[in-house]
């Protein structure tokens, strides 16, 4: 297919994107208007912040190990059933839940997890901020610079459909299943930016398992990922900021936009620049990550967390950034990974997956209009990414197979979107009925990947 000119790539730029982020503005604007939600209070109906805590280190024990285990069972299952073990991971933590452990075992339920689940809540965020390092740390900026204009096509496309399929949702969510006293731009953001977020990880994870990291698939599906998700973290920001703000709106947002522009100078400006000769000036001499230099990346993480989390933007934002400024050397890249990797696979991940299925019930979908929402909100998600992303994919010049393909990867949506929801539902932005909607799309886009991606490529070639 004949490259696309400026011109054509602006008219379908236009239509997929400009347009749908107009109306989107629109359907804001007009939003306004709609009579004040009727929803509950988001911490009444979740388990983890209605029951008082007393701190047991044998429960606390207890609780990780069976995680642990359930987890590690689901995910084997998961993996010989051709899923990513992160799949398996997020039905354990939804089978450990009220949904399933709680609905057939109530006693024993209560004796795993007495008081709630808040015990695992300061676990979990911790293996939050490692993880979201990691993705800043994945991010490789080079391939985006190489594919500007297709990359940015592409990634723009695949979130302005969602964004639009999810503006218009909310317009017939608002009034009953945001918590009350939430303003509609808050609501109608968040819920748009929890339908256009990827699973960068596990989209990283697919392609490693089907040996398509180094092919224009994968390196165009790993570029339009990190791109589409610094967009949607940064509406996230910009929504949890005025949650959590008090005060005039624009007050806020200028308070705020003035932190997050001293704070990204310093970053970028000061301490990206000295990591990167203090790693030139200890690589010469043979050293790869010491412990004193891996105790400086953890000081960078946690103190870029503690500044991003007062900017009252959340510590993810913090941790993403650190990992960012990282430098962009393989051998460095790969010590820290493999630092953090066993760690976060084997046991934090495991205990967000967790903390998430436990607070998701699914008995709270009583109503025949929550299952017929719930089909909608997975219907409009997987046209708006995956339709979205295919069609601008073919606009820039691909293939059909290979669009198709960048279309089923960027549709998966896993661990990241349990990311957001779980920050949406502690900050009081959706309600638990909501929540667990959105859980269970998550799970069943990142199901859909593998199979669908079986179909449209070719089975990856085995090692010897």
């Amino acid at each position: 297919m004949k490259r696309p000119s400026f011109r054509n790539h602006f008219l379908v730029y236009a239509a997929l994107v400009i347009i749908p982020v107009v109306v989107v503005a629109w359907i804001i604007f007009v939003g306004r208007a709609l009579p004040p939600s009727i929803g509950i209070a988001a911490s009444l109906n979740d388990p983890a912040s209605t029951m008082p805590v007393v701190f047991s280190l044998p429960i606390l024990l207890t609780q990780v190990a069976v995680v642990i285990a359930v987890a590690r069972i689901f995910g084997i299952i998961m993996r010989k059933l051709g899923q990513p073990q992160v799949v398996g991971e997020m039905i354990a933590g939804l089978a450990l839940g009220p949904s399933f452990l709680g609905w057939a075992w109530p006693a024993g339920y209560e004796y795993i997890f007495p008081g709630g689940v808040a015990r695992l809540n300061s676990l979990s965020q911790i293996g939050l901020v490692l993880f979201m390092f990691l993705v800043g740390l994945e991010l490789d900026l080079k391939s985006v610079r190489d594919r500007v204009r297709q990359i940015l096509m592409i990634s723009h496309a695949g979130m302005a459909l969602p964004v639009l399929g999810g503006g218009i949702l909310a317009l017939f969510l608002y009034h009953d299943y945001s918590p009350a006293g939430k303003t509609f731009i808050e609501f109608t953001l968040f819920f748009a930016c929890g339908m256009s977020v990827t699973a960068f990880p596990v989209l990283a994870r697919i392609l490693t398992e089907r040996n398509l990291t180094a092919t224009h698939l994968g390196i165009t599906a790993m570029a339009c990922a990190s791109v589409a998700d610094v967009i949607a973290w940064g509406m996230l920001a910009v929504v949890v900021a005025l949650e959590r703000g008090s005060g005039n709106a624009s007050t806020i947002f200028w308070h705020i936009l003035v932190g997050v522009a001293i704070y990204a100078a310093i970053m970028f400006l000061v301490i990206r620049p000295a990591l990167a000769y203090l790693w030139r000036k200890t690589a010469a001499h043979g050293e790869i990550l010491g412990h004193n230099k891996f105790s400086l990346v953890i000081l960078v993480i946690l103190v870029s967390s503690l500044v991003t989390e007062l900017l009252n933007i959340h510590a993810i934002f913090g941790a993403f950034i650190a990992g960012v400024i990282m430098p962009r050397d393989e051998r460095l890249q790969s010590a820290i990974r493999i630092r953090f990797d066993d760690l976060l696979v084997a046991l934090l991940l495991p205990l967000f997956f967790a903390f998430t299925g436990l607070r998701t019930n699914i008995g709270l979908l009583t109503m025949s209009r929550d299952w017929c929402f719930l089909l909608l909100i997975i219907m409009v998600a997987v046209v708006g990414k995956l339709g979205g992303t295919t069609i601008a994919a073919r606009a820039t010049g691909i293939g059909w197979r290979e669009s198709g393909a960048l279309g089923v990867l960027m549709n998966s949506r896993g661990l990241m979107e349990l990311v957001l929801l779980t920050i949406g539902l502690q900050d009081g932005i959706i309600t638990p009925a909501l929540f667990t909607m959105m859980v269970i799309m998550a799970i069943v886009t990142t199901m859909m990947t593998t199979p669908m991606l079986s179909v449209i490529t070719p089975a990856p070639a085995r090692k010897n």
